[in-house]
C-alpha cells in the first residue's frame, strides 16, 4: 500500500515527487511509502525546447529533462519507487484505499496524484465524471481537464499541471506539482502547514 502514488513523470508529477522526497527527514513523512508511475511515451516534453524557464539553461531539451529528472529523483531520494513501462488504465476505490490498474500490474494507494497531460480523450477509467473542457486553452485544441478545487478532484485524489486546468508552461506545471506535495505534507502533519526548503546553512 502506497501512501502516495503519482501518475506521470512529466514536470508536475516529478516536481511533486521531488518535494515529497525531500521531506524524508521530517518525522511525519519518514515512514511514508511513495511511488511514481513514470510512463512518458506521450509526454509533451519530448519535443520541448526551453529558453524561458527560470533556473534552466537556455537551449535545454525537454527530452533531456525527462531523463535527468528521473536520475535526480533516484540519486537524491531512492526511497521513492519508480515504476516505468506501465500505463494506468483504471482507478477504483476510495480515499485511503484506491486500486490502480496498469497495463501490467495493480497497485494500492491511500492518495493518488494525477500528473498526466490534458490530451483528449482521457484514458483512465473511473474518473470520467470529472472530465471537462480545458478552461485555459482555446477550444480548437480540444484539451480537457479534471474538475478540481485547488488541485483536489475528490477526497484522496489530486490533479496537477495542465490536467488541473493550468496553462502549458513549465514553471506553472512545476509549481502545481509542488503545491500538491505541500498540501499532502500538511495533511500528514495533522493540518499544520508545511514547506520544505534546503539551505546551505543546514
Amino acid at each position: 500500500m502506497y501512501d502516495v502514488l503519482i501518475i506521470g513523470g512529466g514536470v508536475s508529477g516529478m516536481s511533486c515527487a521531488l518535494l515529497l522526497g525531500s521531506a524524508q527527514h521530517k518525522s511525519f513523512a519518514a515512514d511514508k511509502k511513495i511511488g511514481i508511475i513514470a510512463h512518458q511515451k506521450a509526454s509533451s516534453l519530448q519535443d520541448a525546447l526551453f529558453n524561458n524557464a527560470y533556473g534552466i539553461p537556455a537551449g535545454k531539451l525537454g527530452s533531456e529533462l525527462l531523463t535527468e529528472s528521473l536520475t535526480q529523483l533516484q540519486e537524491l531520494y531512492p526511497h521513492i519507487d519508480q515504476i516505468s513501462g506501465e500505463k494506468v488504465m483504471k482507478i477504483d476505490g476510495q480515499s485511503g484505499n484506491f486500486t490502480l490498474m496498469t497495463n501490467k500490474n495493480s497497485y494500492t494507494a491511500k492518495i493518488v496524484v494525477i500528473g498526466i497531460g490534458a490530451s483528449n480523450p482521457f484514458t483512465i477509467e473511473g474518473l470520467e465524471d470529472y472530465v471537462m473542457p480545458h478552461q485555459k486553452v482555446i477550444p480548437e485544441k480540444n484539451r480537457i481537464q479534471l474538475k478540481n478545487s485547488d488541485h483536489k478532484v475528490t477526497e484522496g485524489i489530486y490533479v496537477t499541471g495542465t490536467l488541473a486546468g493550468w496553462r502549458s508552461q513549465l514553471a506553472i506545471a512545476a509549481g502545481s506539482g509542488a503545491s500538491v506535495a505541500t498540501d499532502i505534507l500538511t495533511l500528514w502533519n495533522n493540518g499544520i502547514h508545511v514547506q520544505v526548503h534546503d539551505s546551505v546553512r543546514k
